[in-house]
């Protein structure tokens, strides 16, 4: 007779972070954001008709690393798909490989959607295009997420953690922008930052994919001091560049360790995922 494999005590933490935020989600106070969404940027130019043209054009920088990611995995997946037809690997340590490399696949396609959103927004800046461009942020939130859960909790972890994430983003973005709260969305936005904070400091699993996520943390910490400092860095640089110009291309960096980790995913063989246990008699 089969049983069911118990939680391990990472999954639990997590089980227990994540019922924790949804739970401040619902009975927290309502928090009014604190500046209207067509809040004046520093840099304001059109360039060749384009409104707001560097704001709107450093989102390529997203979509860059975005279709760079999504390159890669397409390519590891066919050297992938040839190497089982020869040596198939254990059932256990092909599922572990895949969900990790789904969250990777929802994570760039979220940029590029990022990318999307973000440029929409910032063409005509309202609450509805607003809207548009954290919907993006939050399936690269859901992807990243995923991929750090497969790497420091257990693999089989990842998706539900993916899912929970994009859900929970993706109902906070209707909640502020029917209400103005803006409570639902910084939860999943710095309650993200707290666990990939805590994931961090774990040790990786013997199976994971080699994703740091303390240089996630580094980047976006450094593109929030940015998008804080829009009128002051464009004042300082006499009109060269803003701040939140410098946050969009800073944030795109973010992405660089799930890049390498995708790469070097392919030049090691997989092994099976100790944090999740295996189905017994």
């Amino acid at each position: 007779m089969l049983r069911r494999p118990s939680l391990s005590h990472r999954e639990w933490a997590l089980l227990v972070l994540l019922a924790l935020l949804l739970a401040a989600a619902f009975v927290g106070p309502d928090l009014p954001t604190p500046e209207p969404a067509a809040a004046p940027f520093a840099d304001d130019r059109a360039w060749y008709g384009l409104p707001n043209a560097m704001d709107v054009l450093s989102n390529l920088a997203f979509a860059a690393i975005g279709i760079w990611g999504l390159l890669q995995l397409y390519r590891l997946d066919r050297t992938r798909e040839a190497a089982q037809d020869t040596v198939p690997p254990p059932a256990a340590t092909r599922q572990a490989s895949d969900n990790a490399l789904d969250c990777a696949w929802l994570f760039f396609a979220g940029l590029i959607l990022t990318a999307a959103g973000s440029a929409f927004y910032h063409l005509h800046p309202d609450s509805l295009r607003l809207a548009a461009d954290r919907a993006g942020m939050a399936i690269a939130f859901a992807g990243i997420v995923g991929v750090a859960v497969c790497d420091r909790v257990s693999t089989r972890a990842g998706w539900p953690a993916a899912w929970f994430t994009l859900a929970g983003g993706l109902l906070a973005v209707g909640v502020f922008h029917e209400t103005g709260n803006v409570l639902p969305w910084a939860l999943v936005q710095f309650g993200g930052m707290v666990l990939l904070l805590a994931l961090a400091l774990a040790k990786p699993m013997g199976s994971g994919i080699g994703f740091k996520p303390g240089w996630v943390i580094f980047f976006y910490g450094l593109a929030k001091l940015f998008e804080l400092s829009d009128h002051a860095i464009f004042e300082a640089t006499h009109a060269l560049i803003s701040g939140h110009t410098l946050k969009h291309l800073t944030a795109a960096l973010a992405a660089l360790p799930v890049l390498h980790a995708v790469r070097a995913m392919g030049k090691r063989p997989l092994r099976q995922d100790p944090g999740t246990p295996a189905m017994t008699a």
